[in-house]
């Protein structure tokens, strides 16, 4: 088995349980859903699901950038939705972050989320 090395950055919401914002293993980093705590203040930022989707996109950055990765080398997402009719508008964020990297998604709709929040997302990243 290949080593794990935990990654942590101070630019992305510390973890709020008893997990890490991201583990590398085989080449590969594995993000923690992310919501879109500002890493600053802990808080969920205000607004409608894009705002939220932004957020989580910049956090996701900045555990990729600490990892050694980015969004070009995402091969898979999973995007979790309070309900199924932020859809587009969460879709919208998505494609203007990826622009033409079309890495491999599954999205679905949950009961709940942490936080409240409208939006979830994890990845799985090449390093």
């Amino acid at each position: 088995m290949s080593e794990l090395h935990i990654v942590a950055t101070s630019h992305a919401p510390q973890a709020i349980g008893p997990y890490s914002q991201a583990v590398i293993a085989n080449g590969f980093v594995y993000t923690a859903g992310q919501v879109a705590l500002d890493p600053a203040t802990m808080q969920l930022v205000a607004g409608d699901v894009q705002a939220q989707t932004e957020q989580v996109f910049r956090n996701l950055e900045a555990i990729l950038a600490e990892a050694g990765s980015g969004l070009r080398k995402v091969i898979k997402t999973t995007v979790y939705l309070a309900t199924m009719d932020d859809f587009a508008a969460m879709n919208e964020v998505y494609a203007r972050r990826f622009g033409d990297h079309r890495p491999a998604r599954s999205t679905v709709a949950v009961r709940g989320l942490p936080k409240s929040a409208l939006v979830e997302i994890d990845c799985v990243a090449l390093l």
